[in-house]
């Protein structure tokens, strides 16, 4: 199951929600230090060297706050793949699937629980990766991936 925090998480930003059921909920310090550090504006890769803690443990942490509900992504603040990547995506899916790409890209990021017009680009590679997997052919495939590498180096997420 893929979650808002799969992939490269170092350029999201989390902000803390306040939740209006708040019964008591404990924290260790640990979690209390990156609560405290989420203020919607700090990347979580700054959160990290703040703190001194790898991303692999604040990962940990930062979805343990999720499910408490204590921490959200702040949207205005995430940066969003832009229209010219998704056709390019399309473009090149098209070239591999013929024309059911479109379909397979809505399909696959409605399942990662995203939408195309707001689509995290930190979970771009994600994306690519799993439409990788539904192309058959596998010289289509190499020339699918290969594109979009290129594609993916440049909105450096």
């Amino acid at each position: 199951m893929t979650t808002v925090f799969s992939g490269d998480i170092s350029r999201m930003v989390l902000k803390r929600s306040l939740r209006a059921d708040q019964g008591e909920v404990s924290l260790d310090s640990q979690m209390l230090q990156v609560l405290m550090e989420l203020d919607g504006k700090k990347k979580l890769g700054e959160v990290a060297q703040s703190l001194q803690m790898s991303m692999k443990d604040l990962r940990g942490v930062v979805q343990k706050l999720h499910q408490l509900k204590l921490c959200e992504p702040s949207q205005d603040s995430m940066p969003v793949l832009g229209k010219d990547f998704l056709d390019f995506l399309s473009s090149q899916l098209s070239r591999a699937m013929g024309p059911i790409a479109d379909v397979v890209i809505e399909d696959e990021i409605r399942d990662m629980g995203e939408t195309a017009n707001r689509f995290p680009a930190h979970r771009a590679a994600e994306l690519v990766d799993l439409l990788a997997r539904q192309i058959l052919r596998e010289e289509r495939k190499v020339a699918f991936q290969q594109a979009m590498v290129k594609k993916l180096r440049e909105i450096q997420t």
